[in-house]
Order: structure tokens, then sequence, then C-alpha cells
């Protein structure tokens, strides 16, 4: 079948591709980004990439006609628009009335599990999308899950930072709400074996795990498995505001995100029962299954998606990566340093590890410092760190930057910042001429822009030096090197 998949490149939609594949499908890849579309879609012949954009119509006209089945994986847990529900149902119109026009003959619809009277503002919106995408010219399937637990979700990341970080929490009344968390690896179940199934045909599913829990006794079985004591103390003070507070500056998720989820934690989540895991023979993991199963894909270091890797994470990058591939020449302050590269390939494979666990390989303690006090103003710090310890691919997270562009045949990386800054800035490696070529370049925002460089400048001269001399693994140099520390253009 011709299968279509929007949101390919967000959490759900980069794994289901390769059981869609693994399937014998041919899958149409819906990204608003082409940059962002892993390079393997292009070495694939069954794999076809479309840059749409569902808020903008004229955009989809790029998407093929010949399609049996369609994915709708467009969500956002962000709160970054005061008119977020009207985005979504807009999205979700353009959608229905384009692919009406196509030879669909299913659309398959992931959402959330909706039935407590009192639902959060984003539950609320995947109602309602529901509702939009109702037609008459194709069959929807709506699978509604709660709690998706796997490497790289946003609920498995913050429960393993609150778990491994504090032995003993101090907890809004919130971790006393109760849930049905479902394995990453059974909502991939559901989806991939409706595709083309007319028994799910018209017809909408609770999906959920068989354990009902809650937040307070997911951590404490999160630490069983990790062979850690917690201990958790519950009290009733916290307000949602305070506990988005505690969320964000304990965890690696953004204030934004803190708030969805605080939100959306004070409803209980319980699903409705029906014959959906008989009907598609599927037999959902307990929850500690699935946290197990979660650090098997970790330390195999196999994680396909995180949810850090999705713009929600963001601290500024909202737009198309286009924009920032070009880094400006005119109205910068830069920072250029150049060596020459002993082992090209080592000083790559450097490169692709740098940030995460491995560090910037010089004045750690100097980042570390900055990643603190981009926290204490609102960014999103260095917790975010990166998915992949090798791995590097446009539109990654990596600390508090955003991979824009990665190319090891052209031996080039091009990071965009995403700390809090008063303007922008670009940190470019590349290697030319059997010379590592480092840039840092920073476009100021009127005055407090031009004094921040000023401010940071002495430490520039031996950070990004070691750094560079770590890359190409030269030993510091007594004399000062040829550098163009600052040149304002």
């Amino acid at each position: 079948m011709n299968i279509l998949v929007t949101g390919a490149t967000g959490y759900i939609g980069k794994r289901l591709i390769p059981f869609l594949l693994n399937e014998g499908h041919t899958v149409i890849c819906v990204v608003r980004d082409k940059l962002r579309a892993e390079k393997s879609y292009a070495e694939d012949e069954n794999i076809l990439v479309v840059e749409a954009d569902f808020l903008k119509p004229e955009t989809l006209k790029n998407i093929p006609k010949k399609i049996d089945v369609a994915y709708y994986l467009i969500h956002s847990m962000s709160n970054s628009s005061k008119d977020f529900e009207s985005l979504e149902e807009r999205c979700a119109i353009n959608f229905k009335d384009y692919i009406e026009t196509t030879d669909v003959k299913q659309v398959i619809y992931l959402s959330g599990i909706t039935n407590e009277e009192k639902l959060s503002k984003h539950l609320r919106s995947r109602k309602n999308v529901e509702e939009r995408l109702s037609s008459k010219q194709y069959a929807l399937t709506i699978f509604k899950a709660g709690i998706i637990v796997g490497s790289g979700s946003s609920s498995f990341e913050i429960i393993r930072d609150l778990v491994e970080k504090l032995p003993f929490m101090i907890a809004p009344k919130w971790l006393n709400t109760k849930t049905q968390p479902l394995a990453v690896r059974d909502v991939l179940s559901f989806l991939t074996k409706a595709a083309g199934n007319k028994t799910v045909y018209n017809a909408s599913y609770d999906v959920f795990g068989p354990e009902i829990i809650t937040y307070k006794e997911m951590l404490l079985q999160f630490a069983q498995v990790r062979g850690l004591k917690r201990y958790i103390l519950t009290v009733p003070v916290m307000t949602p505001k305070l506990s988005s507070y505690w969320l964000y500056f304990v965890t690696s998720t953004s204030y934004k995100l803190a708030t969805s989820l605080v939100d959306s934690m004070g409803v209980q989540i319980i699903g409705k029962k029906s014959n959906i895991n008989e009907l598609l023979n599927v037999k959902p993991l307990t929850y500690k299954e699935a946290v197990e199963l979660a650090f098997e894909k970790i330390e195999q270091n196999s994680i396909v998606s995180s949810w850090k890797d999705s713009m929600v994470s963001s601290g500024r990058l909202r737009n198309s990566l286009h924009k920032y591939v070009n880094v400006p020449k005119f109205g910068c302050f830069t920072d250029y340093k150049e060596r020459e590269v002993i082992d090209a390939k080592q000083t790559i494979d450097k490169i692709w590890s740098i940030g995460g666990k491995n560090g910037w390989y010089y004045g750690t303690v100097l980042w570390r410092i900055r990643g603190y006090i981009d926290k204490l103003f609102g960014g999103i710090g260095l917790r975010r760190g990166r998915t992949s310890p090798t791995q590097l691919d446009a539109g990654d997270a990596l600390d508090f930057w955003r991979v824009i562009f990665a190319d090891k045949k052209q031996q080039k990386l091009l990071l965009y910042a995403e700390m809090r800054l008063p303007g922008e800035a670009w940190l470019e490696f590349k290697i030319e001429d059997k010379k590592l070529k480092q840039t840092a370049t920073f476009r100021p925002r009127g005055l407090w822009g031009r004094l921040y460089w000023y401010a940071v400048l002495p430490f520039h001269g031996f950070i990004f030096t070691g750094m560079i001399n770590k890359l190409v693994n030269v030993e510091p140099q007594k004399t000062t090197p040829t550098t163009k520390n600052v040149s304002y253009l």
C-alpha cells in the first residue's frame, strides 16, 4: 500500500516508518522541512519525502494523490501560541480538505484518552481534532493513548531525571493522579496493524497498558528497575505554577512543556475497555516491562527518536531550518580559528560526539555555568543533552544548540544557539584544505547584544582555543594563536 505519514520527524512518526517499510509498504513522509528528514529516507526507494505545511494549504499540492492509508500524527505539547487550539483545528481541517481529494481509504489518528469531564486544553484540542477529521470520503480509525513510555519520550525522560537525581522528593499532589501507561512498542503495534484493516474502520479505541497506577507509583517502580531507593512525600501546597517550576528546574524539560504536562497530569487518564487487543492481537506490556525495554535501547545507543529533538523543546527556533543555514556576515561579531588537521576522520568523529556526556572538550565547568545561567533566565540550559552519543542530523537538539546542518562527507557541522541571548549565535566546524576551521558568529540585538559580546569575549580566547586544539589533538600553545577574535562587520 501507499501510506502517508504526517509528523514524520516526530517522536512516533520516526519510529512508525521502519515498521511500515518492514511490512512492504511504500511510505510518503510529509515534513515541514526537508533538512530535518532522515538521510536514510533519501536512500530508500520505498520512501518519498514531501515538504508541506498543513497550516499553509498552498503547499499541500506537493502530496501525491495515490494514497491508500494516511496517518495523522500532527500535534504539539507547546503552550507557545495563545491560539494553540485554533491552530491545531486549522491544521486538521486543511489536512482533511486535501486528503479528501486523494484516493485515500483510511485515516488513522493517534489521539489522547478523553473520558473525564474536565480535560486539559491539550486533551480538549485532541478531542476537537477527532471531530474535524471525521469524513464521509474515508474511514477514520482513532487510537486514544495516555502516557506513552519509551526511550526518548517526554514522560520517560522526565521521570528518569526525577528518579536519578532526587533520593527524596517533596512533590505536588498530582502525583496521586491515576493513569494507564502504555509502551511505545505497543502504540506502534496498534498503528501498524490497523493499516488497511477494515475491522477497525470508522471506530475509536482507547489503548492502554494492563495496570492502573499513580504517577507516584510510576516513579517508585522506575526506581526499582534502576535499583534505587527513593522516597516521595506529596504535599497539597504546590500550585500548578509552582509545580511547573519544580519540573523545569529539576528535569530537562522546558518551562512551556512543563506547564503543559502539569496541566495534563492533573487529569485522571483511565481508558474504556474494548476488544481492540484481541482484534489486532496486541498484548500490552506492563509499565516495568516498558521501562526495562527502554533501557535496553539506551544501553545499545539505539534510541530512534526523542522529544528533545522536537521543536517543542526549542528555546528560540520556530521556523524552517533553511532560514538559519546561511550564516550572516554583516553586522556580526565573529571568533574564527583554524588548525592543521592531523587525522581528519578522528577530528570529524570528535566533532560528531561533541556535547552531552562528552562535554565540549575544554572549559567544561564554564559551559556548565553558562547552562545554569541560561536555566535561571528561563532558557533550556544544558540538560537536553543529545539523543545519540555519536550521530548527528539536522534538527537534532545538542545541549542548548540545534543542529542546522550535519554532513560528514562535506565535513561540516553547523549549530544554532537556543540559549537565552540578546541576539543570535551560530557555531560552525568544517574541514577544508586539511585545516579545521571553527567559527563562532554572533549577531547582536541592540546595545545589550554588543555589551554581551564584549562581556564574554575574555572567555572566548581560551575556551574556543582549547576546544579546537582538543579537536585536532594539539597541545595548548604558549604563544597567542592567530585568530579573528573580534570582527564587527
